[in-house]
């Protein structure tokens, strides 16, 4: 059987959910005004972080009154340092539905050894938040990297909790519409819908939670890295670009040039608009085939960054191998690169469809999906 190949190559191949891809018009030379080999202190440095800080504000809509901090260990690092910092005065609720999620649970469990309450929904789907106590913390995922999932919007969280809403945000946030009454801490990292470079990660916090840090002390000792206040009160110098530790100045630059872009096109709508787009490609493509599906159960709930698929053939022997196998083909012909689902995912696909990505890439990469599909299944007999 000769199974013929599409014409049409994607210009840029890369798919990956983190790092992901640059932004359209990336150049090196982009960066030279990077402040390499000056202190972070001094005044320049100074300068470009609280750019980074306010250009953040400004095109995600954040109140004037939320504190912004660029801090260390990407967005894992800005979750553990909110949990590490404020859970514990009342109980706890962690929602999990992917493997990130998973994560904050067992170290809320396992770690900080609280009595959580764990509600927990299978890839594909998420819990019911009709079900969730507000009036505990709770702490969750807004959009679930590893399996595809959102959460559509924030109409379940009331706005007269008494607890704290703790949000990973990191494949959401320049992507979607985030209701900020409704988060008291926010976190995501530069690598992901911006495309930046990865270790730095961002904490929004509201004045709730600011309160929350400057009135409660855990009982368990902090590391340096976690603190965010100094007898009693708020360190905040954090929050005005004096990071706790060295940030790479020319990570700091290219995301700044890459706000600049965002802010060109048009801002978050336009952000949003441009993710959206890409997500419907896939959606239309698997609504016309028999052989592929999405991985989120419920439409409203689909991501539109973190695009999940999997593979309904019946003729598929083992799916996991055969979805390897089709992104190692895709691999091999440089047209889709780093679109295997992640490891602990059921067995599929990932492809990143956040606002760095051209919809003509995702356009001209899904007949290719289709051959590696029919290649693969002749392959094997």
């Amino acid at each position: 059987m000769v199974i013929e190949t599409p014409a049409a190559r994607p210009v840029n191949p890369r798919f990956s959910s983190g790092p992901c891809a640059k932004i359209p018009t990336f150049s090196l030379d982009k960066l030279n005004d990077a402040a390499l080999g000056r202190s972070h202190r001094a005044a320049v440095g100074k300068v470009k972080l609280k750019a980074a800080i306010e250009e953040t504000r400004e095109i995600l809509g954040i109140p004037a009154d939320y504190k912004i901090g660029i801090v260390p260990a990407s967005d894992t690092g800005a979750v553990e340092m909110a949990m590490w910092s404020m859970l514990g005065e009342r109980g706890v609720e962690m929602l999990a539905w992917e493997s990130f999620g998973a994560g904050w649970v067992s170290d809320v469990v396992k770690q900080l050894k609280l009595d959580a309450t764990v509600r927990e929904a299978p890839y594909g789907e998420i819990v019911d938040f009709a079900e969730v106590d507000f009036d505990r913390d709770v702490v969750f995922t807004w959009n679930g990297t590893t399996s595809g999932v959102r959460v559509p919007n924030g109409d379940a969280i009331p706005a007269d909790r008494d607890g704290l809403t703790i949000c990973d945000a990191t494949s959401a946030a320049f992507a979607m519409d985030l209701p900020w009454d409704k988060l008291d801490v926010t976190t995501f990292s530069w690598q992901k819908v911006m495309g930046g470079e990865a270790a730095h990660g961002m904490l929004i916090l509201s004045p709730r939670a600011v309160e929350r840090l400057e009135s409660y002390t855990p009982a368990w000792p902090l590391p340096k890295i976690f603190r965010l206040t100094k007898g009693g009160k708020l360190i905040e110098g954090i929050f005005v670009g004096e990071t706790i530790n060295t940030p790479s100045m020319l990570a700091v630059e290219d995301y700044l040039v890459a706000l600049d872009w965002a802010k060109s096109i048009g801002g978050l709508p336009a952000l949003m608009a441009r993710a959206d787009a890409n997500a419907q490609a896939i959606f239309d493509f698997c609504a016309a085939r028999d052989w592929i599906d999405n991985l989120a159960v419920d439409p409203a709930t689909r991501s539109n960054t973190s695009v999940c698929l999997k593979f309904t053939d019946a003729r598929i022997a083992d799916g996991a191998a055969f979805a390897k196998a089709v992104a190692k083909r895709l691999e091999a012909e440089g047209v889709a690169l780093d679109i295997g689902a992640y490891r602990d995912a059921p067995a599929g696909l990932r492809i990143w469809c956040g606002a760095t990505v051209e919809t003509a890439d995702i356009e001209a990469m899904l007949p290719w999906l289709e051959w590696a599909f029919e290649a693969e299944i002749a392959a094997q007999g």
